[in-house]
């Protein structure tokens, strides 16, 4: 029997939704302030997801850059169904327009432009009845789980809203899904916040529109006051595997370092088994780190390579970008096989810079990039908001470190290079953590991962290491909001040009 390892989907891709289609699995992500948005799996047995594309991926779909957006901000918890011959997925822009729904014939797209539904809220829903009625289940904009009969095509509420079953009266109920199985509709919620506390619930009822009964094993699944190693666990979707199964996909974290424990990565996607009992009511699994695969067929997909040459026609789906990515600040033609950027900010520590970067999805990796500076300045940094942020970068005849940590910067290593192409390396890396001050080296405080830079190819003889950082200072319990570590290239002044970009997990750091 195959064995799957947690998490499905690695790094920062929060508040799946899962939908099957025959014996294809669709999945999508949050993805807050970056475009392209919406993130968009398939996958064949639940376990190995490829990336075919983003929901929203052209500018015409939402303005451009999200009105308002800030960090943490933008596109919020996706609902992705499929009906009467077509894909669907319904969102909220919480910094501009609010709640939206997009469809399409074929999960590659092309996807519609937004349809705007005049429901104030977050982490809507989408379930049909047998005669083609839809309803809307929604977080409130007061709090609670309210429900909504609408108009999927033209974005005409029908009937509602009206406040339905808003869990077991733990805070913040949100994330509804709503389902019909056999003879009942089952309301599935998270609640309890999405930190530690996290948490599944469920109610049932003989129609969506109540009286609702509320689980009497809730909170189905919560890791809370657990030692386990995967934490915050909710905001989950159900589906039936094409074996009869039943599996839950929901997010999670993996903290580490010392306590209170940090997570770095972001809130990823996990997989937990899902057996229903002779009372009807679901018994979900914790959590697994390693667990039985669903039955059926097994279908590993390849990793994206790890170097990318910049040669193709356009950017890879996973290339993402904070609030805009306008079509003058980058290019894949001005010089072929390279990725060319063209600074539209002057620094990293307010929007509107030239920022092109994927997601961080392992504990111990290393990324290196050829960068030829030309008269620009630019670099590698790992992002997670304006106010947190590490980079190296070169220009005028300088490679340096800066660190953004809250309201303080501080450039922490400079050293002169020669003009032209030179390789910019990080590594993150779990293993031999020193302390996090030279005087702790007993019981001391250390954090979750340590961040170097470096002049080079650090298995190089001629590598220069050029710094070290503490990585708490790059978590969510630091920096707070909802989304994980960013990792890529930047420009800040003039026109800088990556011949490549190399993105390796490593399981035994570089020395």
């Amino acid at each position: 029997m195959h064995q799957y390892d947690n998490p499905v989907i690695s790094g920062f891709h929060p508040d799946p939704s899962v939908c099957r289609v025959g014996d294809d699995y669709y999945l999508v992500c949050s993805s807050f302030e970056y475009f392209p948005g919406l993130p968009l799996f398939h996958s064949k047995d639940l376990v190995h997801w490829e990336q075919i594309g983003n929901v929203l991926d052209r500018p015409g779909q939402l303005p451009l850059p999200l009105p308002g957006a800030k960090a943490s901000g933008g596109l919020y918890a996706p609902t992705i169904r499929h009906h009467d011959g077509r894909y669907w997925v319904i969102n909220t822009n919480v910094d501009g327009g609010g709640n939206f729904i997009v469809s399409a014939e074929r999960p590659e797209g092309p996807w519609s432009d937004p349809v705007w539904i005049d429901l104030s809220g977050i982490d809507p829903d989408l379930a049909w009845e047998e005669d083609g009625t839809c309803w809307c289940a929604f977080s409130g904009p007061r709090g609670g789980v309210n429900m909504a009969r609408i108009d999927p095509v033209q974005g005409k509420v029908l009937e509602g809203p009206f406040p339905t079953w808003s869990g077991s009266g733990l805070k913040y109920p949100e994330a509804p899904h709503l389902y019909r199985i056999g003879a009942w509709w089952y309301l599935l919620i998270a609640e309890g916040g999405t930190e530690r506390g996290h948490s599944v619930s469920m109610a049932r009822s003989r129609s969506p529109r109540g009286p609702w009964e509320a689980a009497p094993a809730n909170p189905l699944l919560s890791h809370s006051g657990t030692a386990r190693t995967i934490q915050n666990t909710g905001h989950a979707d159900l589906v039936e595997a094409v074996d009869g199964s039943w599996w839950m996909v929901l997010l999670g974290v993996r903290p580490r370092g010392f306590t209170p424990d940090v997570h770095v990565l972001g809130r990823e996607t996990f997989l937990t088994p899902v057996e229903w009992g002779p009372d009807g009511w679901p018994v979900v699994a914790p959590v697994p780190e390693r667990h039985a695969a669903p039955g059926g067929a097994w279908h590993p997909v390849a990793a994206p390579p790890a170097r990318d040459n910049f040669d193709g026609p356009a950017l890879a789906p996973h290339w993402i970008s904070p609030f805009a990515r306008p079509e003058d600040s980058w290019s894949l033609t001005e010089r072929p096989g390279s990725l060319v950027l063209r600074a539209t900010g002057p620094t990293l520590d307010r929007p509107g810079y030239t920022f092109v970067g994927r997601r961080q999805q392992h504990h111990d990796c290393r990324v290196t990039a050829l960068i030829d500076p030309g008269t620009g300045r630019g670099g590698l940094c790992v992002r997670l908001d304006e106010a947190h942020h590490y980079e190296v970068e070169t220009g005028a005849g300088e490679a340096s470190v800066v660190a953004r940590i809250g309201p303080l910067r501080q450039t922490v290593a400079r050293l002169p290079v020669p003009p032209g192409p030179l390789r910019l390396t990080v590594t993150c890396r779990t293993s031999g953590l020193v302390p996090a001050s030279p005087e702790l080296t007993d019981g001391g405080t250390t954090e979750p991962d340590t961040l170097a830079f470096w002049l080079g190819d650090p298995d190089a003889p001629d590598s220069r290491p050029l710094a070290e950082l503490d990585g708490r200072y790059l978590s969510t319990e630091v920096a707070c909001g909802f989304t994980g570590r960013v990792i890529g290239m930047y420009a800040t002044e003039g026109t800088v040009a990556f011949d490549w970009f190399e993105y390796v997990p490593a399981s035994t750091p570089p020395a």
